[in-house]
């Protein structure tokens, strides 16, 4: 069986280099829109100029950073679902918990359509997605790995990076947490799994394996 190679566009959004991820297979109209930032009219441009039609919104965890532009695009496509771990759900209309508040401004969004939970595989816009519970940093952190996709992609929000990790200062974080899910739930993923991460540019599972300094084979 033929794997699919799908098409992945890049919206980097200010103050945060926020990436928001749009996705979508050859010959197809639909696509996913993952984690929408603080530019959600160049997301729409995006989806727009490409003639697609948003099959989902999917958002990895419930930061401001990472949800900002949901209610412009619910009230662009305001059929679409939006798809959020069942433990951050309700940082959406919740400007504390998505940590807006703490930046002077109260962010809040529409409530989920949908919320995903360990080990659930959503079928949308012709791809197979596995949902994967990654708290650290964020309780409620979700990643979302592609099935039939190379090589894989893991859409990582805020867990991984290139070099790095996220944040586990916040009020629901955990390092502890956040190092065992990447070592059960990522680098448990093919080393040329190609992670796609909240900040930063992309990386593979085999690199941050190999090399990342704080939960590489390496780190202390």
């Amino acid at each position: 069986m033929t794997k699919l190679s799908p098409k992945i566009l890049t919206v980097v959004s200010a103050p945060f280099e926020e990436n928001s991820f749009i996705a979508f297979l050859p010959e197809r109209a639909d696509c996913l829109i993952f984690d929408p930032g603080l530019d959600p009219e160049a997301l729409i441009r995006a989806v727009e100029s490409n003639r697609l039609t948003p099959a989902a919104i999917l958002c990895t965890h419930g930061h401001a950073d990472h949800i900002a532009g949901v209610g412009h695009l619910k009230e662009r496509w305001p059929t679409c679902p939006l798809l959020i771990g069942a433990g951050d759900a309700s940082k959406l209309t919740d400007p504390v918990g998505n940590l807006s508040a703490g930046y002077g401004f109260n962010l809040v969004c529409p409530p989920a359509d949908r919320t995903v939970r360990e080990g659930e595989i959503l079928e949308l816009a012709g791809f197979n997605l596995v949902v994967r519970e990654t708290p650290g940093h964020s309780v409620g952190h979700v990643v979302f790995i592609t099935q039939g996709v190379s090589p894989t992609i893991v859409f990582s929000g805020d867990v991984l990076f290139a070099g790095s990790i996220g944040r586990t200062d916040f009020p629901d974080g955990s390092f502890a947490d956040l190092k065992e899910a990447i070592h059960t739930k990522l680098f448990s993923l093919p080393d040329d799994t190609v992670v796609l991460s909240g900040h930063g540019p992309p990386t593979t599972i085999g690199e941050e394996q190999a090399t990342n300094p704080f939960v590489g084979l390496d780190a202390g």
